[in-house]
């Protein structure tokens, strides 16, 4: 595995040496992850590399074959969604998991309302919606409003600010770009980099390289169920990136960059006449 990563900050969550089998299928093997706070690390891989299913396991929707998981400082055993979500590790799917008919506000609680007495704190979900949102810089023009009526960004802004609800430590975003436009992606990887502002660790998973590029501080490259490289983001290129990913040296993106940079090369050994 080449690695050229330095060191992570203070780290909040760590994985080693797991190993995740379905049937006849070793779907993780002898896997490695660590996520510093205030860091977002990219997990990035084809498909089939394993990136889901390690996600699942972090997420507890899945029981790990082997390995320790590290949270806080302390070694952990993750039941299950809830235990994950007690433990301040929080998971954005790429389906979101929204109710469109619910507006934000039902959105952000749901499953977890606040309650005075009897009765749903409607006025103390709504005031904490606002504060979550403005904490993000949202743009969503109404807590009231239903989630149909949202664009796909927004959507994408209403599921991460409602990971925050349990003031986590760690969240994971399950290729939150996924299907979006250019503004909206811009958008939703602004939001990326306030989660990391606010010292959360951040896992990105997601096939988009420029996405990756933008905002991540670390690229985690699984290849087959196996770690198979590690970078600093602002060390490396696309070219060695999806060299790692497909485990060839000779593709055509390597290819196009080792030409350009022998192109440049002989053009400043030429000066102009």
């Amino acid at each position: 595995m080449s690695t050229v990563a330095t060191p992570v900050r203070e780290s909040v969550l760590s994985l080693t040496g797991i190993n995740k089998r379905f049937g006849a299928v070793q779907a993780l093997s002898d896997v490695s992850l660590e996520v510093g706070a205030g860091e977002v690390v990219a997990l990035v891989g084809d498909n089939g590399a394993g990136k889901s299913t390690l996600v699942k396991v972090i997420a507890g929707v899945y029981q790990p074959d082997g390995g320790e998981i590290t949270f806080a400082g302390r070694r952990i055993s993750v039941g299950g969604p809830s235990d994950a979500q007690a433990l301040g590790i929080a998971t954005v799917f790429q389906d979101l998991a929204l109710c469109d008919n619910l507006d934000v506000v039902a959105n952000l609680f749901l499953g977890q309302e606040w309650r005075r007495g009897a009765f749903i704190d409607e006025v103390g979900m709504e005031k904490e919606a606002w504060r979550l949102l403005r904490t993000l810089s949202a743009k969503i023009p109404s807590v009231r409003i239903p989630i149909a009526g949202l664009s796909g960004g927004q959507r994408q802004t209403v599921a991460i600010a409602r990971s925050l609800v349990g003031n986590p430590q760690v969240v994971m975003l399950d290729e939150p770009t996924a299907a979006l436009g250019v503004a909206q992606t811009a958008e939703v990887l602004n939001l990326v980099e306030r989660l990391r502002d606010q010292g959360l660790g951040v896992i990105l998973i997601s096939h988009n390289m420029a996405d990756v590029q933008a905002v991540s501080d670390r690229i985690v490259v699984l290849r087959l169920g196996r770690n198979a490289a590690e970078f600093v983001t602002s060390q490396t290129s696309t070219s060695e990136l999806v060299a790692a990913i497909t485990g060839a040296s000779d593709n055509v993106v390597t290819a196009r960059a080792q030409k350009s940079a022998q192109q440049g090369a002989h053009s400043k050994e030429t000066p102009d006449e």
